[in-house]
C-alpha cells in the first residue's frame, strides 16, 4: 500500500511556474500546481513509503532552483 501527500513550498518570488514543472516532473509526483497564499505551489505526492517520500522531499523537491522552504502534509484515511 502506498502512502500520499500534499507538499506545500514556498518559491523565491518570480520562479513559482518553473517550481511547479520542475516539480511535477519527478517520479513520484502526481501533479504539481501554482497557487495564491502563503505557499506558491501544491504538489501531490506518492510514494511506497513515508522514508521514500521523505526522500523525494529532501532530495529532489528541495534541490529544485527557487525552492525556499516545504511542508509536507501526509493524508490520512480515517
Amino acid at each position: 500500500m502506498s502512502v500520499a501527500a500534499y507538499i506545500l513550498i514556498q518559491a523565491d518570488v518570480g520562479t513559482a511556474v518553473d517550481v511547479a514543472k520542475e516539480t511535477g516532473a519527478l517520479d513520484s509526483i502526481l501533479s504539481a500546481e501554482v497557487a495564491m497564499g502563503p505557499y506558491d505551489v501544491i504538489a501531490r505526492a506518492e510514494a511506497e513509503t513515508m522514508d521514500v517520500l521523505g526522500q523525494v522531499v529532501v532530495h529532489a523537491v528541495q534541490s529544485i532552483a527557487g525552492v525556499e522552504r516545504t511542508l509536507l502534509c501526509p493524508i490520512v484515511n480515517v
